[in-house]
């Protein structure tokens, strides 16, 4: 990317009623730490101040960038709290001026007759839409009968935002980078606007895999539905990716998104970059308003949070960032101690020396944090805003120990800070600087991307800051000689149980695993018990590769993919564009296009669209209503699939099976419920059942036991 040094656009001659303002955030994180004691509330805090700008700025919609909430499964205390949030400074009976041109039903629940677009529901008053796409925390999960879900397919569903970028991969790739060549790649359907004269093209992705997406981009494999005059729109395209690699993850090029995008918003990436920025050779901008909350103690976490003011007229735009105040101030200090040991005129091996040092360093950054607070708090009175009371500080002091033959405790340093900062357990972080060869330095990351725990080189501290938790339990697993389960289906589901919180990953496949390796001891007849071992081994062996040779082939799921063969596109045409016509009833600027051939889609729209007439909290709704219809290749109609009612995400099943619930219906009448297609939440801990059931059965026991007297 170049250097920034033409100014930043801006609006010439701006009309406030053709002008749209959207508040910009991403990654808000809600639930971060929500069982600490002094930062649990944090996240939740800056949300809410987030919704109180939009009020306070008079937008007319708010765009979320992903990662809405910190874990894939929140809390119910966090979910209760979002959708109170929402529901207070969204809904009401503002007139929303954003006119939607294309179709209302697209995205919309399967089964169901409301509105992908709340605001276009009559049965609801939205005040300020709000359009949001997944991240990496909060993506769909699951194969059940409604599909992968989320907890943002939760919030739509309760209209409250609007869930966009959910898209569909086949089974045979949803993990795998490479997919194959009968795959169709990933199309993106806009969200079209209208504001007076000013017309927005919305493309949201959510977020896919990194070495997957830039296969997509570079093999020209993402569509994007554009209309016939797409000139005349203002394209701006969400994404939730890696900006910048961080290794063994790569990254997406900014630079390979197509020239009709005008802006790019960036989410994924914590620090904040809210001017926009121009990408070399590449007509368009990239906007990175970053984290509203510190999920870790980095460098990009200590730059000053604030979320975006987009304001669009026609094709001219500008940003205007806004200091987020409820977020907890962060101060990043770095010392050498060797260094620090020969300028101050202490001995490095005298720990009440070091201690003292390092006590006055992380003094000097705490009345550091407390001045820019006092500074925040008088800006603030200045325009006319309440002053906040202070907030408990972020402090971490990065210390180089090199050639320091002990350090002490850092949490029992940091609890002398208790009360004045709100780390104190983490305050203090060493490292080593190595000296490496020539050699070692050539051996790059890509080379030897895992650390191994057995290396004697490193210390524990550097064991524990560089190697992942998948690398430890391959390690480990491969150390135990696991007689019956796999190794590498066992590691795939604890990365499942970790990073996505998934409860029911370790035991569905152990589940599936003695299922398997019963039916195979079944096929081989009579086993003597001297041979059974034998035959265990070879047959977990034998899943084992099957195993890993289908994860290689992206086809751990059922297989579904081979089910859809599409016709491969044409190599001179650019996949990235798509036209798309716009209709009107009584003469329109868009061009009229033919009937597309099997066109079966079209109908529910238009069937629900007199149900928004005579609405009078449409400030903007025209007499004849404009519907988008998007022109697909008539390849892709013949060759598409018959519909399926099961739905699956990119990854929504990586390389677990389908997922079942476990067996615990008592009576006819709730199996029956069960069977239904709507998919049912619960938020009941996973160790809880296992009590009642044990209640429930000693208070049988204990109605045995009584006797009655009938005399």
């Amino acid at each position: 990317m170049s250097d920034n040094e033409a100014p930043p656009p801006t609006i010439r001659n701006a009309y406030s009623e053709d002008t749209m303002r959207i508040l910009v955030a991403t990654d808000n994180h809600i639930g971060y730490l929500e069982r600490d004691p002094i930062r649990g509330q944090d996240s939740i805090n800056t949300f809410k101040e987030i919704l109180q700008l939009a009020v306070k700025h008079d937008v007319d919609m708010i765009l979320l960038g992903g990662d809405l909430f910190h874990e894939n499964r929140p809390s119910r205390d966090c979910l209760y709290q979002v959708m109170a949030l929402l529901r207070e400074y969204t809904l009401g009976d503002k007139p929303v001026q954003l006119e939607l041109l294309s179709d209302a039903h697209d995205g919309r629940a399967e089964g169901y007759s409301f509105p992908a677009v709340n605001y276009e529901d009559p049965n609801l008053n939205v005040a300020i839409p709000v359009f949001s796409i997944h991240g990496n925390h909060d993506d769909p999960q699951g194969a059940g009968p409604e599909g992968a879900l989320c907890a943002l397919d939760v919030l739509s569903v309760s209209g409250l935002i609007n869930y966009m970028g959910k898209f569909d991969l086949p089974l045979s790739s949803a993990s795998n980078p490479n997919p194959a060549e009968g795959d169709s790649g990933i199309s993106i359907r806009p969200v079209l606007l209208r504001k007076g004269q000013t017309r927005l093209g919305l493309y949201g992705v959510g977020n896919v895999k990194d070495a997957r997406m830039h296969f997509e981009l570079r093999s020209n494999r993402v569509r994007m539905y554009m209309p016939r005059d797409k000139e005349d729109w203002f394209n701006v395209l969400v994404v939730h990716q890696n900006r910048v690699p961080h290794p063994p993850t790569p990254a997406v090029p900014e630079g390979l998104f197509d020239d009709c995008v005008d802006l790019v918003v960036w989410g994924h990436e914590h620090d904040c970059r809210i001017v926009p920025e121009p990408v070399a050779g590449r007509p368009y901008y990239v906007t990175q308003p970053g984290s509203s909350v510190a999920t870790s103690l980095g460098e990009g976490e200590g730059l000053e949070k604030h979320v975006a003011l987009l304001q669009i007229h026609n094709k001219e735009f500008e940003l205007q960032p806004l200091p987020l105040r409820t977020v907890r101030p962060f101060m990043l200090g770095d010392v050498f101690l060797a260094e620090a040991a020969e300028e101050e005129g202490f001995d490095v091996s005298d720990q009440i020396a070091v201690g003292k040092f390092l006590r006055a360093r992380v003094n000097a950054l705490i009345d550091q944090a407390n001045q820019l607070w006092d500074e925040r708090n008088a800006n603030a009175v200045e325009e006319g805003e309440e002053e906040l009371p202070r907030m408990l500080p972020l402090v971490r002091l990065k210390v180089d120990t090199t050639n320091v033959p002990a350090m002490s405790n850092p949490i029992r340093f940091g609890q002398e800070f208790t009360g004045r900062i709100a780390n104190p357990r983490d305050v203090l972080s060493f490292h080593r600087s190595k000296a490496r060869s020539t050699a070692s330095r050539t051996a790059t990351s890509a080379d030897q991307p895992e650390l191994s725990i057995d290396d004697p080189d490193l210390t524990t501290s550097e064991k524990l800051a560089k190697v992942r938790v998948q690398t430890l339990v391959q390690e480990y697993l491969a150390a135990q000689e696991l007689q019956v389960l796999g190794e590498a289906g066992m590691s795939e589901a604890i990365r499942m149980f970790v990073e996505k919180d998934d409860g029911w990953a370790i035991q569905t496949h152990v589940s599936s695993a003695l299922r398997a390796l019963m039916k195979g001891v079944q096929e081989n007849g009579g086993v003597d018990e001297e041979e059974l071992d034998d035959v265990l081994v070879k047959l977990k062996e034998q899943h084992n590769q099957e195993y890993i040779e289908k994860a290689k082939m992206g086809k751990t799921g059922k297989g579904k993919g081979k089910e859809k063969a599409s016709a491969p596109a044409d190599s001179d045409a650019d996949s990235m564009l798509m036209d798309v016509d716009v209709g009107e009833e009584d003469g329109s600027d868009f061009e009229e296009p033919p009937p597309p051939p099997k066109k079966k889609k079209a109908a529910p729209a238009r069937k629900a669209a007199p149900a928004k007439k005579g609405r009078g909290k449409k400030a903007v709704a025209s007499e004849s209503e404009e519907v988008i219809e998007l022109d697909e290749d008539d390849d892709e109609e013949d060759d598409a699939p018959p519909k399926v009612t099961k739905k699956t995400n990119r990854a929504a099943v990586l390389s677990q099976p389908a997922k079942k619930a476990p067996a615990k219906k008592t009576t006819t009448t709730k199996g029956k419920a069960s069977s239904s297609g709507q998919g049912t939440l619960s938020f009941a801990p996973s160790g809880r059942s296992s009590t009642r059931t044990a209640a429930t059965r000693a208070r049988g026991k204990m109605a045995n036991m009584v006797e009655v007297d009938s005399d």
